[in-house]
């Protein structure tokens, strides 16, 4: 009996489907339209996820997630052997002012453009402009006030790019250190 009869009418488990469907997808799948396809509710698709998740963390895979859909990527530990594999060119490095305004966009996300400038103390055009082309962040929407202006966030290559399954995954902000403290002052006085 050939591996393809045995395996006739052999059921896979839920993890297996989705595994399935979004290796097939070019794009990251609202988890609606999984439970739509598998009949079943978006929190049995979750369940699934969550397997699938925990199978894939000793695979070169990974589960993505941004903005309530889900993808699979390649695993970031080995994003270097793929670029070879694929010989793809050596990733571009961020300057430190374009790392400085997507960290901006990052936390505060959907975030203006006059917002991300009232926080650098700079005019942010150029760097927009380059994180837009390298398809780190997108146009998000138009805030209701004066103007109008555009909202940007952080897109699912942002995720990939720095190996983060979803934005949640960003490690917490500092807390500001008060001037005025006696820790401070003592070290002030030497």
């Amino acid at each position: 009996m050939s591996e393809s009869e045995t395996n006739f009418g052999k059921e896979l488990n839920l993890s297996a489907k989705i595994e399935a469907m979004l290796f097939v997808s070019a794009d990251p799948v609202p988890v609606q339209q999984l439970s739509q396809a598998l009949d079943v509710t978006v929190s049995v698709v979750e369940r699934g996820l969550k397997e699938l998740d925990e199978a894939l963390n000793l695979r070169g895979l990974r589960l993505q997630r941004n903005a309530g859909r889900v993808q699979l990527t390649t695993a970031p530990e080995i994003a270097g052997l793929v670029e070879t594999f694929l010989g793809l060119e050596a990733v571009t490095h961020l300057s430190r002012a374009a790392l400085e305004t997507l960290a901006i966009i990052a936390y505060q996300q959907p975030v203006t453009r006059p917002q991300i400038d009232a926080i650098r103390g700079v005019n942010s055009d150029g760097m927009m402009k380059s994180l837009l082309s390298k398809g780190l962040i997108q146009e998000s929407g138009r805030t209701e006030g004066p103007g109008r202006p555009i909202l940007y966030s952080t897109t699912p290559e942002f995720l990939q790019h720095f190996g983060l399954s979803s934005i949640m995954e960003l490690p917490p902000l500092a807390a500001p250190v008060e001037a005025d403290s006696e820790e401070s002052i003592e070290l002030l006085k030497g």
